[in-house]
């Protein structure tokens, strides 16, 4: 069956790489392209190294994140300098900058590595008897 010429070109690999890196998203990546979803999910069928690319990017800016999210959570330190200026003479003296754990992002963290342990909705069993009966906004009710 014979068609229009694929618009794809191996060169497209590095620019979804780097795009993905930057979180692009599937839509956006094709729209990048100029070309529909459907088309970017069929290149990503017949071309490994295409696919690849995109997923390599998208994994590598999803491991920075987490590793930022986790030095966030947990504190952190990291060299500095401090300027200051004293009678038109400015002096740059390097120190190490202290960031204390965020504790927003630590529960950020928690919910969704173990969501079993720390999701804010609890679920909670109960067991009735036969015949049992439970008054419930003034009305009763009978298992």
């Amino acid at each position: 069956m014979l068609g229009r010429p694929s618009k794809y070109d191996p060169k497209f690999n590095k620019q979804v790489y780097k795009l993905a890196l930057l979180g692009a998203t599937d839509k956006e990546i094709a729209n990048f392209l100029e070309i529909q979803e459907s088309t970017l999910n069929d290149w990503k069928h017949k071309h490994p190294d295409f696919s690849e690319s995109i997923k390599k990017g998208k994994a590598e800016a999803d491991a920075q994140v987490a590793n930022k999210l986790f030095k966030r959570a947990t504190g952190y330190k990291c060299p500095d300098t401090h300027f200051s200026a004293y009678e038109g003479s400015v002096t740059a003296t390097p120190y190490t900058k202290h960031y204390p754990p965020d504790p927003t992002a630590a529960i950020f963290w928690l919910k969704n590595r173990q969501p079993e342990k720390w999701r804010d909705k609890q679920e909670v069993g109960i067991t009735v008897n036969e015949d049992q009966v439970f008054e419930i906004g003034g009305q009763k009710i009978k298992f």
